[in-house]
This record gives structure tokens, C-alpha cells and sequence, in this order.
């Protein structure tokens, strides 16, 4: 694609995430250099081209090296995924490491950069309506800090750039990437040999294909666009049907009896996977519109929510044979 963005960097490059988005861009023949940031180190095979890797942690000042690299924008992906109990130790890197990413922007003239958001910003409510547009409030569960994150980050970002003229950032609410690589709380569920639902709610999920969220980035990233936009593959598949075609079995138990069990495990460390108000994302609706995305960025995902699944469970099923 044609862009006047030749030299990025990518924070959290060593995730899932972020090192899809780099092979996307390495694949670029326009794209000169690539700084990938992470205190984790890269696949062995992975720093050649024009990938440069530095061990670095978000949460102290990196101005200088995105200046010493001459970075034209920055994607930042680097996150605390997995549900933790030291909250604050989640919010140095989530929150205050958006802070510094948006201050290392600022020191080395860096003027643009794009942010990996969730969908889980809107929150799972019964009033939700059926597709969440990029408009609505951000009512991400009290207690879920992964969604609760997410939401200050953007609010940080959004105040950073209203002030700074000349300065885009982009931030992209994508829903749970799925596919063949997949390594992701999602994927992690499914590794068990069932599953819980409320009983009475089993509401439609949204997936993104791991290949279209790489693609959605690699265009946000070198296109200097800016604003808010959702990003999930078309249509929904159900929480049921997501158990059935892994062929795992849903334990569906009474609302108030699975958030105590659920809560009771959290407290006594006895389940690591999510505290009770994550089990509103399989209780209420959270799907996003992706109107918005498609009509103003000519962005449209190849697989749908079912097919990102799909490609999923197919790699799953191969393994297991």
C-alpha cells in the first residue's frame, strides 16, 4: 500500500499479536525498518530483514530509542492479557505503559500511532443493542480489568492527541483473534474438558480471524488514519455452538451459583482464568458493528466469526490426533 510511513516500531512485539502484525510487515517491500520492543526475546529465525529487536519494558521512557531509529509511527500492542490479582503491577503496563509509549511519541516526533483496544470496552449488558457502534459509551465490568484497562488507555490517548495537532492515532477495538496460531485467553478456555454457562443465556460471540486483525493493523498503522474503530469478522456464532464444534461439553449452571463458585475459586487461587465479572462475556450481548471500518477505511475481514473458529478448532482437532 502506498504510505510516506517507511520506519514503525511495535511494542509487545514478541506476543501473538504483535508478531503477526510484523511478519504482515515484513512482507512490505516499502517498509525500511522495523523496531520490534518487548522484555521478551523473539524467535531465533525472527530478527532478519529489516527486523531490529531491543529488550525493553513499556513502562520506562523509550523516546530515545524510537528517535535513534527514526521512527516514523508506532504500534503499540504490548499488554497485560491474562487476569491478574496484583492490579496495580497489570496497571503500570497496561495504563501507564500507554502513557509512556504516547510520551516516547512526543520525545522523538513520532505522529502517529495505533492502539490495540477490545470490544470488551462496551461491556456485556442485557440492554446492550444488537451491534455496538463505535458511539457508544465504553461500560467495560466493574472488577474486569482487562476491559477496565483498556477503557483509561483510550481515554489517555484520545486527550493526548486532541491536544497535539499534526498527531493521529488510531485506535482499534478488535474482539478475541482466533486461528491456527492462536494463544489467547479464548484458546486457553478451550483446553479444558468443559465449559460453564448460565443457565438460560448463551449469547453470540464475535471472532476475528488472526490473519484479518494482522491485516487491519498493518493498514491502520501505515496509512496515518485516525479515530475510533471496531474490528470483527462478520456474522456470530454462539457460545454453545463454539463448545459443540470443539466438542466440549457446557456445564450450564444457575447464574448466582456460578458466580459464587467462579468468585470463590478466584479468592482462593484455585482458578486463574478469570474473576466473576468476566462471565458476563458469556452471560449478556457485546457484539460490535463494524459499519464504520468497512465504509471509511475500505476494510472488510476475509473469514467470518464462524470460519476464525473454525480454523481454530481444525488446528486443535489436527493436534490432538
Amino acid at each position: 500500500m502506498a504510505s510516506d510511513i517507511r520506519r514503525v516500531a511495535v511494542t509487545g512485539a514478541a506476543g501473538y499479536v504483535g508478531w503477526s502484525l510484523i511478519a504482515r510487515l515484513a512482507r512490505d517491500a516499502d517498509v525500511d525498518h522495523i523496531l520490534a520492543l518487548d522484555v521478551r526475546p523473539l524467535p531465533a529465525d525472527a530478527t532478519k530483514g529489516p527486523v531490529v529487536f531491543a529488550r525493553h519494558d513499556v513502562t520506562r521512557p523509550f523516546g530515545p530509542l524510537l528517535r535513534e531509529h527514526r521512527i516514523d509511527a508506532l504500534a503499540h500492542l504490548a499488554y497485560v492479557l491474562r487476569p491478574s490479582r496484583d492490579r496495580e503491577a497489570a496497571r503500570r503496563v497496561n495504563v501507564d505503559g500507554a502513557a509512556c509509549a504516547l510520551a516516547a511519541c512526543e520525545d522523538a516526533g513520532v505522529r502517529h500511532m495505533l492502539y490495540l483496544s477490545s470490544t470488551s470496552v462496551y461491556g456485556a449488558h442485557a440492554d446492550n443493542p444488537p451491534l455496538l457502534g463505535e458511539d457508544a459509551q465504553p461500560r467495560p465490568p466493574r472488577g474486569f480489568q482487562y476491559s477496565q484497562d483498556k477503557a483509561a488507555a483510550e481515554r489517555l490517548i484520545a486527550d493526548f492527541a486532541a491536544s497535539r495537532p499534526g498527531f493521529s492515532a488510531v485506535v482499534l477495538r478488535a474482539c478475541p483473534a482466533l486461528g491456527p496460531r492462536a494463544d489467547n485467553f479464548i484458546a486457553t478456555a478451550f483446553t479444558k474438558p468443559f465449559l460453564v454457562g448460565a443457565r438460560g443465556h448463551d449469547p453470540h460471540m464475535q471472532l476475528v480471524h488472526e490473519d484479518d486483525l494482522a491485516e487491519a493493523l498493518y493498514r491502520c498503522l501505515l496509512s496515518s488514519v485516525a479515530g475510533t474503530y471496531n474490528l470483527a469478522g462478520d456474522g456470530l456464532i454462539r457460545w454453545s455452538e463454539m463448545a459443540r464444534m470443539f466438542g466440549r461439553r457446557v456445564l450450564w449452571l444457575p447464574g448466582p451459583l456460578l458466580r459464587f463458585l467462579v468468585g470463590t475459586l478466584w479468592a482462593l487461587r484455585l482458578q486463574h482464568d478469570s474473576p466473576p465479572s468476566g462471565l458476563d462475556f458469556i452471560t449478556y450481548p457485546w457484539a460490535a458493528s463494524t459499519d464504520k471500518l468497512k465504509r471509511e477505511l475500505g476494510i472488510r475481514p476475509r473469514h467470518t466469526s464462524r470460519e476464525a473458529w473454525a480454523a481454530f478448532a481444525s488446528r486443535e482437532r489436527t493436534a490432538g490426533g
